[in-house]
């Protein structure tokens, strides 16, 4: 069975799918939990961090419902992130006059302080991606990206991710 070819996969090389998943998920855990470690310093979370990301993306713009997209998580899971933020003076929400019951997220100065710190705190990921080549990075990229747009039309995502 070739890269490109789609559908079921073969008794034969079932067990060696499930070791790629198991092994996609132990190396994702790990590399997580070395960010985590960085992130706490910093006095920050990657959720955290992901949505000061994504609100300074959207430019203004952001609202519950489009950071719960990009996110992959469920609008009240991340209206429950927005309150606890909003209470460390990480983001504030503003109600959008001419579109009723509309919320903005913005980005405080805070927030932009502790988005600064813990950008300048990336020594763990570049870290460990350093095991691999330039080259084998570039593939690893592109396998990544293949298994992850293949996930994201099983879950019905069919919108284009800010980032990568």
């Amino acid at each position: 069975m070739d890269g490109s070819s789609e559908g079921k996969v073969d008794r034969a090389t079932e067990a060696e799918v499930w070791e790629l998943f198991i092994l996609l998920l132990q190396a994702s855990d790990a590399v997580t939990r070395a960010r985590q470690s960085e992130l706490r310093k910093a006095g920050t979370t990657m959720m955290q961090l992901a949505l000061l990301f994504i609100v300074k993306s959207i430019k203004g713009t952001a609202t519950p419902a489009e950071i719960s997209r990009w996110l992959f998580r469920k609008r009240h899971t991340v209206s429950a992130l927005l309150k606890h933020m909003e209470k460390q003076g990480l983001v504030t929400r503003t109600k959008d006059l001419p579109r009723k019951g509309m919320i903005r997220v913005s980005v405080t100065e805070e927030g932009e302080r502790v988005f600064r710190q813990a950008i300048a705190k990336r020594e763990a990921v570049p870290e460990i991606m350093s095991c691999l080549s330039q080259e084998e990075r570039a593939s690893f990229s592109a396998y990544l990206r293949r298994v992850r747009d293949k996930a994201l039309g099983h879950i019905g995502v069919g919108y284009r991710l800010p980032y990568p």
